[in-house]
């Protein structure tokens, strides 16, 4: 029993630090990071934008792909709550990595970046269509743009990319302008049209297409213009966050400093915008924009501050919400104007937009329909780049009971006035009639 004991307990102190850096609602940068390499040199070649995350807070977990010890879950929990696979020539995943953890692990809520290039896999490939986009089907294929490439010294095939074509979003990828063309080397994707979650965050020019730049083309290239996305984001249902590009090159050391000059402009950037894109695009992924969170649903009678049972028929109502955003170290009121509730049973009887008053808090009030059943307050709210929210709480509606009808109906008042006026008359000529005899 006493080395039972001590088992269990070395066992505790092994995973304590994993369970305590796991994700939280509440804090979305308390986080630990996957990250799956194929070569050690990446983490050098690649250092800039990893030590933007470790400078954000972010405990990366440094791997190789087919390491036989990796592992996403030990004892049904979570050892990470974001993975990002540098790792795009790896054929097979060691440990108990594969396809499906992958994808279950994105299932759980978790986030995750995939960065192919020239050499990607067919598991590669495989991970990225399960998330919604397809790789060009030809593995020698290479996004080529005649007329917007970057200008160097040699001219080259022009597979090196200068793309200024942005998602128009400010929570993805942030307010500030991006001035700089984004460096792109690498393979292109399409996005699959029955997933309606897929966004492309970065686009190629109509100019370009997708080939084998060693080959001259002897059939129409299956990717051509702006449907060729160079990096696209998904947005799940459960709110798990996902970036796609074929380029891993765009997130190294050498296209954060080089200098950028679009073809056809005579404008020459100093330095390409990959940082600020990456950056900024990498605080939407790991949840430091656009994360919303509801609190404080409340509802009750008009004039009153308990919320009731039940309610009755024609009640005036009033229903409030608090809603946050997370701004990357706290959370701040979200300030909108398109919030809606529904007073909803099979279909919506009230559809009402929230008033907010600037510091998080949204109301509306409004009439109980003159329909009793089984109500629910629903809040559905979805908004490009936000998380989405969804909000439900029921609530009885009852008729009158037969002593809370009113006495008189005003409607009623002609009907009234002619059975009086009747009775009347009737009481009259009863009375002559008696008095004559």
């Amino acid at each position: 029993m006493g080395k039972f004991w001590v088992i269990f307990v070395a066992s505790i102190s092994i995973l304590l630090p994993f369970l305590c850096n796991s994700f939280s609602p509440e804090t979305p940068t308390d986080r630990r990071v996957l990250v799956l390499l194929d070569d050690f040199a990446v983490k050098s070649s690649h250092s800039s934008y990893f030590n933007s995350l470790k400078l954000r807070g972010f405990d990366l977990d440094f791997k190789l792909a087919d390491d036989p010890k990796i592992a996403l879950q030990r004892y049904g929990q979570y050892l990470y709550d974001a993975l990002i696979l540098f790792c795009p020539s790896v054929e097979r995943f060691g440990g108990s990595v594969d396809v499906a953890a992958i994808i279950n692990f994105v299932d759980s809520g978790h986030d995750l970046i995939i960065a192919a290039d020239v050499n990607a896999s067919d598991l590669i490939r495989e991970v990225a269509t399960e998330c919604g986009v397809d790789f060009d089907e030809d593995p020698s294929a290479i996004v080529i743009d005649h007329t917007g490439y970057a200008v160097s010294e040699t001219e080259g095939d022009h597979t090196l990319i200068a793309s200024d074509d942005f998602i128009k979003s400010d929570v993805i990828i942030g307010s500030k302008k991006i001035e700089a063309p984004v460096l792109f080397q690498g393979i292109g994707h399409s996005l699959n049209p029955v997933n309606s979650l897929v966004l492309k965050v970065l686009s190629a020019s109509p100019s370009a297409y997708s080939a084998n730049p060693l080959s001259k083309l002897s059939t129409p290239p299956l990717l051509t213009g702006s449907a060729i996305s160079l990096v696209s984001v998904v947005q799940a249902r459960n709110n798990a966050r996902i970036l796609i590009t074929g380029s891993l090159s765009m997130f190294s050391n050498r296209f954060f400093r080089s200098g950028v000059q679009k073809s056809g402009s005579s404008t020459k950037y100093e330095k390409s915008g990959n940082e600020q894109f990456l950056t900024e695009l990498s605080k939407w992924i790991f949840h430091e924009r656009g994360h919303l969170k509801a609190v404080n649903v409340k509802h009750h009678k008009v004039g009153e501050t308990d919320e009731p049972a039940l309610y009755r028929i024609n009640d005036e109502l009033e229903y409030s919400v608090e809603i946050y955003e997370w701004s990357g170290t706290s959370w701040e009121p979200y300030v909108t104007d398109d919030v809606q509730v529904q007073f909803y049973m099979m279909s919506p009887y009230v559809l009402k937009t929230l008033s907010n008053d600037k510091k998080g808090l949204y109301s509306a009030s409004f009439k109980v329909p003159d329909v009793y059943g089984v109500f629910q307050f629903k809040v559905e709210y979805q908004k490009l780049g936000y998380t989405s929210l969804s909000l439900s709480k029921q609530i009885p509606v009852r008729p009158y009971r037969h002593n809370e009808y009113e006495r008189f109906i005003p409607t009623a008042y002609p009907y009234y006035g002619a059975a009086f006026s009747t009775m009347a008359g009737f009481f009259i000529f009863s009375f002559v009639h008696l008095y004559n005899k």
